[in-house]
Order: structure tokens, then sequence, then C-alpha cells
């Protein structure tokens, strides 16, 4: 019984399989100038995005557009993002591997 419910459980942590991560892809060449062409961030002050969960980066995004969160590009960017356009990107940063290695 306890297996059944903790696959239950976790039924919905893996990817999102209705979005679109190829969509996302194209939707996401806007945000490669902080961001990076694959998540990784090119501008100091910005987040990498590769290799995030979905749900949060689709719960960030929504924040964003809804003013929630405040950040003064942000804001402006995410704001015209339909719940689709969300959440193709967080497919598509969701997918991205990373590997982190020490030294």
């Amino acid at each position: 019984m306890l297996n059944w419910l903790l696959s239950l459980a976790l039924v919905g942590t893996g990817p999102a399989l209705a979005q679109d991560s190829a969509a996302g892809r194209l939707k996401a060449q806007a945000c490669s100038v902080c961001h990076g062409t694959m998540g990784v961030a090119v501008h100091p002050e910005a987040p990498h995005l590769a290799g995030q969960p979905a749900a949060y980066l689709e719960t960030q995004l929504r924040h964003y557009r809804n003013g929630q969160r405040q950040h003064p590009v942000m804001n402006v960017i995410a704001r015209p993002l339909s719940d689709s356009d969300i959440e193709n990107l967080a497919a598509w940063f969701a997918s991205i591997r990373v590997d982190a290695q020490g030294r």
C-alpha cells in the first residue's frame, strides 16, 4: 500500500509531457541575452535556468507576469506570455541536462 501511495505521489514530479519543449526552445531565443542560449546565464546577475524544475520556472514566470514578483525587465518580458508559453519555456529549460563537476 505504501509503495502504491508513493508511486501515486511521484507521478506529477517528472517532466510534463503535455508541454512542447521545442516550442519553448524557440520562444527562449529572447531569453538568451541574459540567460544564455542553453539556459546558462551570461549576465552576472541573471540566474541559470537550465535544469531547473519546470514547476518552479512556471511559478516564477507567472509571478513575474502578474507582478507578484518584481524585476524591471522580467515583469515586462513575462507580461505578454500565455500560460502555454510559460509551460513550454519551463519544459525547455527543465529538459536541459546540467552536469556539475568539482575541481
